[in-house]
Parts: structure tokens; C-alpha cells; sequence
């Protein structure tokens, strides 16, 4: 069978492959095939302009020809590479000798061609190469995904601020709240996942074959190689230096990058499920699409099944990620391949958490909230003033009123009536009793309306560089 979206074994190639078009061109093997040319072209940049006599300044014209070959690095590239590799049966070798042989056009460049990939060891080009993937799909995939379902959820915050709605604890009627309050709740937990995921500061190294400059000095003795590597992966490639590695960058930065992505995950994997059983209770409607269907068998049928596909998607991300960060800080002494293959997945996980923040974007967007269900199941709960009047009694002194609330509402129906007259026998001022018996179930929401008109989504900040 030829592959094709039909016949490809992940749904995110085959179902979900055009929610996911951004990510495909950092996180696929295309993408780790330009970002090795960027990093060999910038290695070799920096060492024409280190000073030393065998390698003299490159011209404008040849450093614009070396970082046109990245610019417009394409499909016919990579499969050159890939021809290439089927030959050396080494990824990172074929990517050397596919940029020496697009130097061989030019006298200078061909002249200093042995300088490709001098002195590096494979991992010096794959870890700065998987560290420049995963700056760039946060920046560009990830962020603003999840800016956007944050952003939706604070216009919703806002917009129902002042709607009311029935709270449930263990699954029982509590203190009511608003719509607004509680999505506002999960905006404020997503600040802080934000942050935890922008905070991140993607490490590299570039220092051969067990981190010691072994090779380098070997060619340059005197030569401050260190400060020079420092200079190539921050200045050159905008990342942050690591300068102690055995053969291998220890990937504990990634695995913090991919907990945070997680526990922004957990979060929203908590909001699919509470939508869910809110658009079960019917506290929300969802906009209909001609041409739709919800049940094969059943045509009454709306399922919430963005907010299903969410939280599958989610699970199956998290389940990655965990691995991922598990995983990848271990490595037998100075190096072990176990790394290498489950690197490969790290834009599985990130699919799969970018296709749940799509799903969750598109189901928020058909939300409608159902205002005559929300205040019939307030106006059936006026047991839940039982709080308030038990907490009044305690500020005027009488006695036992938790107990006495107790006797009048567990277990029991109360409505408006019940209620005003048990208020009505107890030794309260009069204006205590007329300001409860004016409260209902739809009034008593506290300073939820407030919080709710306070939350605003996270501000969008450049990530760490």
C-alpha cells in the first residue's frame, strides 16, 4: 500500500494531518534535517572568524550562499540527505556530506570544506538541532495554542460573569456560583502553566565526543575553545550553553519542558471533563452544523465530542511525555543510543497536546449556556441557603445552629417557604431576618462575579531564550 493519509499508521499523518500542519515542518525529520544544516553552516561560519591562519574570514557572498542553503533548504534537500544515508547509514554523517557537496560550486567554500562538522561529534549538531525544534514549536505551535483555548475561557469568564449556577461538590448541590467564576478558575491555573512551559531555557553543548574539547585542543592546543563554543550556541544559535555533558547535552531541560507541557495538560484535561458533564447537566448547549450527525442510531444526538477528542488527545500526550522525561535524562555512562529513537517522538507528544488545545478551541467556540436550566436547577436547591443562615446564627450568638440546619435540610426537601419561616422563629434582628429571607439559591454567589470580571488570559511573553 502506498502511504497516505488513509494508510498512515498515526492518526496525526492520516485523520488529524491537517490540524497540524504547523508543527509538521519543526517536528518532522525534515525539520531535524534543516536545523542540523543551520547548525553545521553556523559552526563552520564561526571558525572561519576565530583567527586561525588554515581558515581565513569567509567572503559576504559565501556566507550568504551558506545560510541560503538553510532559508531554502526543502523536500529535494532532505531526500538527497536521505539518499545519502542509505549509503553512510548515518543520519548526521549524510547531512556533513551533502552540505560539502553543495560547497563544491564554490572555489572558497570548497577549499575549506573539511572544516564541516570539525571536531564535533554527532551529538554536538543533534542536541542543538532538538533544542532549536522545541524552541520553535512553543514558540510558533505550542504557546499559542494554548493561549488561544486561555483566551476563549477568559471572554467566557467575563462574558457570564454574573450568570448563576448551581456548584457541586462530591457530586451533591453546593454553594452556588457563576458560570463566568469558574472558567475564570481555570485561566488562572493556565497563568501559571504558561509561565512554567515559557520559563523553560533550552540548553545545548558543543564539545565533542565526552564533553572535554578533546579533538579541539588536539588541533588548536592554545585556542579558548569553551568560550567559543559558548559563543556558537548562544550568540549564533540563540540557546543557552551547558558546559558540563558527558557525550550527550543530559536532556534535563527537555524533560522540564515536557513535565510543564503536561501539567498544562492535566489542567485542560480537567476542563474537557467538567464541560462535559456541565453540557450533560444542560448547562450548556452546543451550536449545531448542518449536515451533522451525533448517533448512527439516535438523530436526537449533540455529543460533546471536542471535549472527548480533547481529553483522549491530552491522555495520549501526557502518557508521551512522561516517557519522554523519564527517559531521556538517563544514559549509560558517557553515552547509550536509548536516547536517539525516543527523541524521534517528541513531536508525537506535541501533536498530540496541539490537536487538544484545536478540539478545545472548536468546542468552547459552539458553547451556549442554557440560562432557563441553570436557574430551574437553582430555584430546586434551597438548601443551599442553608449555609448562610446557620453562619449568620453563629455571628449573633445563637446556639447550635450548624445542628439546627442540620435537622432542617439533610436529607430533606426546603423550599422558599420552609425556609423563611425557620428564619422567621429564630432570636435574629429583624433586618438579619429580611436580608435572608431575601436571599435565593441564583443571589448567593458571594464575590464570584467579581473574580470572574478580574481574570484576564496570560499575557503572551516571549519564551526563554
Amino acid at each position: 500500500m502506498s502511504l497516505s493519509a488513509l494508510t498512515a499508521l498515526s492518526p496525526l499523518d492520516g485523520r488529524y494531518a491537517p490540524k497540524l500542519a504547523a508543527l509538521r515542518p519543526l517536528m518532522s525529520e525534515f525539520g531535524l534535517m534543516q536545523r542540523r544544516v543551520q547548525v553545521e553552516v553556523e559552526w563552520f561560519v564561526a571558525l572561519s572568524d576565530a583567527g586561525f591562519a588554515e581558515f581565513p574570514p569567509l567572503s559576504e557572498a559565501a556566507r550568504e550562499q551558506l545560510r541560503a542553503l538553510v532559508a531554502g533548504f526543502g523536500e529535494p534537500d532532505a531526500q538527497a540527505i536521505k539518499e545519502i544515508e542509505r549509503r553512510t547509514n548515518h543520519d548526521v554523517k549524510a547531512v556533513e556530506y551533502w552540505l560539502k557537496s553543495r560547497l563544491a560550486a564554490s572555489d572558497e567554500l570548497r577549499a575549506a570544506s573539511e572544516f564541516v562538522h570539525f571536531a564535533c561529534t554527532s551529538e554536538d549538531i543533534n542536541n542543538t538541532s532538538h533544542a532549536l525544534m522545541l524552541q520553535a514549536a512553543r514558540a510558533q505551535v505550542l504557546l499559542p495554542g494554548l493561549d488561544g483555548v486561555a483566551a476563549r475561557l477568559a471572554a467566557m469568564a467575563h462574558a457570564l460573569a454574573e450568570l448563576p449556577m448551581l456548584a457541586r461538590t462530591h457530586g451533591q448541590t453546593a454553594s452556588p456560583t457563576t458560570v463566568g467564576k469558574e472558567l475564570a478558575n481555570v485561566v488562572a491555573r493556565l497563568h501559571a502553566a504558561r509561565a512554567r512551559i515559557a520559563a523553560v531555557q533550552p540548553l545545548a553543548k558543543m564539545n565533542g565526543a565526552v564533553g572535554n574539547y578533546n579533538a579541539h585542543l588536539a588541533a588548536w592546543p592554545g585556542f579558548d575553545w569553551e568560550r567559543f563554543a559558548r559563543e556558537v550556541v548562544e550568540q549564533r544559535l540563540g540557546l543557552v550553553f551547558n558546559p558540563y555533558t558527558i557525550q550527550i547535552e543530559p536532556h534535563d531541560w527537555m524533560a522540564e519542558l515536557f513535565d510543564a507541557v503536561a501539567r498544562s495538560n492535566t489542567i485542560l484535561i480537567d476542563l474537557a471533563r467538567d464541560i462535559w458533564g456541565y453540557v450533560s447537566l444542560g448547562y450548556f448547549r452546543q451550536r449545531l452544523k448542518d449536515g451533522e450527525v451525533g448517533s448512527s442510531t439516535m438523530p436526537h444526538k449533540v455529543n460533546p465530542i471536542d471535549f472527548e477528542n480533547a481529553e483522549g488527545n491530552l491522555g495520549l500526550a501526557n502518557a508521551l511525555l512522561a516517557h519522554l522525561s523519564q527517559k531521556l535524562p538517563v544514559s549509560r555512562w558517557q553515552r547509550d543510543l536509548t536516547d536517539s529513537t525516543v527523541l524521534r517522538n517528541m513531536g508525537v507528544a506535541l501533536g498530540y497536546t496541539a490537536l487538544a488545545h484545536d478540539s478545545l478551541a472548536r468546542g468552547l467556540d459552539k458553547l451556549e449556556p442554557d440560562r432557563a436550566r441553570l436557574a430551574a436547577d437553582l430555584d430546586a436547591a434551597w438548601e443551599v441557603l442553608a449555609e448562610a443562615v446557620q453562619t449568620v446564627m453563629r455571628r449573633h450568638g445563637l446556639p447550635e445552629p450548624y445542628e439546627q440546619l442540620k435537622a432542617l435540610t439533610r436529607g430533606k426537601s426546603v423550599t422558599r417557604d420552609s425556609l423563611a419561616a425557620f428564619i422567621d422563629g429564630l432570636a435574629l434582628p429583624m433586618d438579619e431576618k429580611v436580608r435572608l429571607k431575601a436571599m435565593s439559591p441564583s443571589s448567593y454567589t458571594g464575590c464570584a462575579a467579581a473574580l470572574a470580571r478580574r481574570i484576564e488570559p496570560p499575557e503572551p511573553r516571549s519564551p526563554a531564550a
